[in-house]
């Protein structure tokens, strides 16, 4: 073309060939603007709807959580303890900014995201990875998350932390920095200091507001280990209470957040009213534990620690929740201190947050039920059912081995970043063979043992639910995938729908025991990988029918409005209130 143009020139006007090339690279000028102006047209179309599905799909992710206002009655709650309350949510809010630091160190980025659909999502996961979709990004540049979130450096290598001589690099209370090019271990208390120290304060202040004296005990112990990091001493006197109606379980204790080495843990706060009532109905189990010990399905070498017999079961309605128990899937139930030793000496406190689990179940477990279920086995689908499997759960973490019997050190230390999804898995295998063993000996006489065992299935797919990032997440797609092989969980072509093989169930559950306690026992890493990697995950057919859930809008977990506010204990709720009682 460029040669044509020339010669035409050329035939009409004796011009040169300077002008001509001039004229030509002019229209190639023009043909570029045009090209960029209908290219802007195009992207202004474009764009509006590109805008639109970011926005429709962060819309349907936050449809997965249904929003619940976290109460309870505090119409008994006197005008000091009230104030108590305020301090001890103050507290546990500064738990929640502390977590977001240890979760995600912020970034350009998100630090530019004005679109509110888009903050509130990052706000219910402590950052910009989706917890409920195996972490991954929901905000574009954004890429993996990190395995170590932000307890270490992003761009840190094995080889670099193998040789860092500190003694406190394992430490579950310090964070690794970059400094200079150089890691440096840093404790917590000096890491996030000036919300620690607000926090510390916070707790001291709530103490004067309480008359419970172990309770007060308590509040100045941890006030003071959040300064120091020394937490055994509070976590002591928090086991050795009994009668206080309030507590708050806070600091830094889960290290489900650290999936690099398994060994940092993450801050949170639980601020909690105790159910006096159900507590006490709840207190009868603890005396069958050393028995249920003795009689785990497995051999007597992996059995031989006796479990804790101070060891206690509460309820509780929670009114605050923060930090790591609120990100993604919210927390049930726990079972503390985590430290073996402790819990070998002392035992443990399994809390169970009763207005949660029953909003769980309203809103998600019968939903669930009614679209997976065969029609024959909902009504076994109970809330009792479902508290008590909850319970036993943290029970069960109490049952088992702590200690591998090859010199591997605690089960902890030698699964690392493995040990959290096989605990799971044993708490929720054992939870259900306990429930089976009193079950026998007519210690716990509420409904049909069917109805536990159906429950149990549809704690399953509630579960699963979490995504493969979560701990919870694997535990209970080991527990299905197991429990399908051996045909006690049985699905029908036709529908889609499940069911359970009574007979079948009770032998899978105690080979499943059997293997887990094992693996732990040996501190077998191999074999926990192995069984995580072959039955950790989601089949395409179980994810198929998951699916359907989706369809029908049920919600995957809850999200909370919650604080002072809610609580009435600001506001002209709270003034009422203060006039009632001058």
């Amino acid at each position: 073309m460029e040669t044509d143009l020339k010669i035409a020139f050329n035939l009409q006007n004796p011009i040169s060939l300077e002008t001509v090339e001039l004229v030509f690279e002019f229209q190639l000028y023009l043909t570029f603007v045009m090209r960029k102006i209908v290219f802007i047209i195009l992207l202004s179309a474009i764009q509006p709807v590109f805008s639109a599905q970011v926005k429709d799909s962060i819309k349907i992710k936050l449809s997965a959580y249904k929003t619940v206002k976290l109460t309870a009655d505090l119409s008994k709650v006197n005008l000091l303890e009230r104030e108590g309350l305020k301090q001890l949510i103050r507290a546990a809010e500064l738990m929640d900014e502390a977590f977001r630091m240890q979760a995600f160190g912020g970034s350009r980025i998100t630090d530019t995201i004005t679109n509110p659909d888009v903050l509130r999502y990052m706000q219910i996961n402590y950052g910009p990875w989706d917890r409920l979709d195996n972490n991954r990004s929901f905000v574009k540049g954004i890429g993996a998350k990190p395995a170590g979130a932000n307890f270490y450096p992003a761009d840190m290598r094995a080889s670099e932390y193998d040789s860092l001589q500190d003694p406190k690099k394992a430490d579950p209370y310090t964070v690794i920095v970059r400094e200079e090019g150089q890691l440096r271990v840093i404790p917590y208390s000096e890491a996030y200091k000036q919300m620690l120290t607000e926090a510390s304060m916070a707790l001291r202040v709530a103490s004067d507001f309480f008359q419970d004296s172990m309770f007060k005990l308590y509040l100045k112990a941890r006030s003071e280990a959040l300064l120091t990091n020394q937490y055994d001493v509070s976590d002591r006197i928090w086991l050795d209470m009994k009668d206080n109606r309030f507590d708050i379980i806070i600091g830094p204790i889960e290290n489900y957040e650290d999936k690099l080495y398994g060994n940092k843990t993450a801050f949170e706060a639980y601020v909690l009213v105790k159910d006096m009532e159900w507590s006490k109905k709840l207190e009868k189990y603890v005396a069958y534990l050393p028995e249920l010990q003795k009689n785990l399905p497995v051999e007597h070498r992996y059995k031989s620690e006796a479990a804790g017999s101070s060891s206690q079961l509460n309820a509780y309605d929670i009114i605050y929740y923060a930090g790591d128990c609120n990100s993604g899937s919210k927390t049930i139930a726990v079972n503390l201190p985590n430290d073996e030793k402790l819990q070998l000496e002392k035992g443990t406190r399994r809390s169970q947050f009763k207005n949660t689990i029953q909003a769980k179940f309203d809103h998600i477990m019968l939903p669930i039920a009614n679209e997976m279920i065969v029609p024959e086995q909902r009504r076994h689908v109970t809330f009792n059912a479902f508290f008590s499997n909850t319970m036993f759960h943290e029970v069960a973490h109490g049952l088992g081995i702590k200690n591998t019997l090859n010199g591997k050190g605690t089960v902890r230390e030698a699964l690392g970043p493995y040990y959290s999804a096989l605990e799971e898995g044993k708490a929720d295998i054992l939870g259900l063979y306990m429930v089976s063993e009193l079950f026998d000996k007519k210690v716990l006489t509420e409904g049909e043992l069917m109805d536990y065992y159906v429950t149990f299935m549809a704690g399953i797919f509630r579960s699963v639910r979490f995504g493969a990032a979560s701990a919870h997440g694997q535990a209970n797609m080991i527990r299905f995938n197991y429990f399908k092989e051996q045909g006690a969980i049985i699905r029908d072509p036709k529908t889609g729908l499940y069911r359970i093989d009574f007979a079948k169930m009770r032998l899978a559950m105690n080979a499943l025991s059997a293997l887990i306690i094992t693996l732990q026992g040996d501190g077998d890493l191999e074999g926990v990988k192995k069984l995580i990697s072959e039955k950790g995950s989601i089949l395409p057919e179980l994810q198929k029918d998951l699916d359907k859930l989706k369809a029908k809008q049920i919600p995957v977990d809850l999200v909370f409005e919650q604080g002072k506010e809610v609580l009435k204990l600001e506001g002209p709720a709270e003034q009422q209130f203060i006039e009632q009682n001058r």
